[in-house]
């Protein structure tokens, strides 16, 4: 089976990594990351040694565990007593996710497993994870694929006087029929998502948490994200941006949809974003720097007299351009300043160059791609255009 390969490959590749670092082995405890080397999201902890074969311990469900995953070493969850004997030896080194583990998980494991070293991992975990297969390329590739029939539907179901709230929800429905899982999961500490976000005009200046050029008005001040139900304005422009999730991994999409009639101050905008995703894409390749990308879309924003309004309302911008995507939303790399590293064939990355226009709303574009030999490779198919509607 593909993934049982993928998962050797995965923990081989890990296991490189602490050898390089001098660890003694890596506990495995976030469920995606468990997923991610595993193969499946049940509740448990995996004990990789920097040599050898793995030990999958699980706490439920065992009997879906032993149907899904690829290690073949696979117990139920032992005793605090025998955890000890099992996941290294006193005086050795153990590499674990500081970025997502809770302190009371770590106080746990320091109290079960005495005399050892904890040692933060993340950095090595999100990078071995921010390269894709080919097989997880197929499967975000997957995911534009469905993401894209939805969009092309929206003429079919949107009529006006929709609220924002009603066309979120028969687009969310249309994409659950299509199989997206609904999960978006984020790394980001107090960072959440569902499915996406629907906004429009005025709606979209609405400052808020969310780390993105936009965050909408939410239902009330305890889920204050995405759609509202504010009325879908004509003449203004209403943004679709949307994930997909589809055996896990997520595909992130942005189309524009104007009821009525296009403001030549909006179509300016809009092509703008678009040369900006032109020109940055075809420079995603091996070995781009990734913040020098991002230095380039704001100086065509700049030259195009937007920089102002470049990724949100000024004052309250997002500082990047593009963002990894994966299992997670957030992944490696991020095209932002100080990202100065250079990109790797097949990481995946969601490009999305977005204006605030006073008095107009949000325009812009969002696709995901993966990085190709010679500029990038594009994972979502639907068309870029903006699409009027009825009023």
């Amino acid at each position: 089976m593909p993934i049982q390969s993928e998962c050797r490959n995965r923990i081989a590749n890990l296991q490189r990594q602490l050898e390089r670092k001098e660890l003694n082995g890596a506990l495995i405890i976030y469920p995606i990351d468990l997923y991610y080397f595993a193969a499946t999201r049940q509740n448990g902890m995996l004990w990789v040694p920097q040599s050898g074969e793995p030990l999958l311990l699980i706490r439920k469900s065992l009997t879906r565990a032993r149907q899904e995953s690829c290690i073949t070493e696979l117990r139920p969850f032992p005793s605090s007593r025998e955890l000890s004997g099992l996941l290294g030896r006193p005086g050795q080194k153990i590499g674990v996710t500081f970025d997502v583990l809770p302190a009371a998980q770590l106080d746990y494991l320091k109290k079960v497993l005495p005399e050892r070293e904890f040692v933060d991992i993340s950095g090595i975990n999100r990078n071995l994870r921010a390269v894709k297969s080919a097989l997880e390329v197929a499967r975000i590739r997957h995911a534009g694929e469905q993401l894209s029939k939805v969009f092309a539907q929206v003429p079919d179901f949107y009529t006006p006087g929709m609220r924002e709230l009603d066309l979120a929800a028969e687009f969310e429905s249309r994409s659950r029929k299509l199989g997206s899982e609904g999960y978006v999961r984020m790394r980001a500490y107090n960072q959440e998502l569902f499915q996406g976000l629907l906004v429009s005009g005025g709606s979209a200046n609405q400052p808020g948490f969310f780390d993105g050029a936009v965050t909408g008005c939410g239902l009330s001040a305890a889920s204050p994200h995405g759609a509202s139900t504010a009325v879908i304005a004509p003449d203004l422009p209403l943004m679709v941006d949307y994930t997909a999730v589809h055996d896990g991994y997520i595909v992130d999409m942005t189309r524009i949809f104007v009821p009525g009639k296009i403001h030549p101050e909006v179509q300016h905008a809009f092509d703008t974003a678009l040369e900006i995703q032109r020109q940055v894409t075809a420079a995603l390749r091996p070995g781009a720097v990734a913040s020098e990308l991002f230095e380039l879309a704001c100086g065509i924003a700049a030259e195009a007299g937007l920089g102002d309004c470049f990724m949100g309302v000024p004052g309250e911008q997002a500082k990047f351009v593009g963002h990894g995507v994966g299992l997670e939303l957030d992944e490696m790399p991020v095209l932002a300043k100080g990202f100065d590293v250079p990109l790797q064939e097949n990481q995946t990355i969601a490009i999305e160059p977005k204006f605030l226009l006073t008095g107009h709303g949000v325009v812009g574009i969002e696709n995901t791609w993966a990085v190709g030999p010679d500029r990038g490779i594009r994972l979502s198919p639907a068309d870029d255009a903006i699409v009027t509607l009825p009023t």
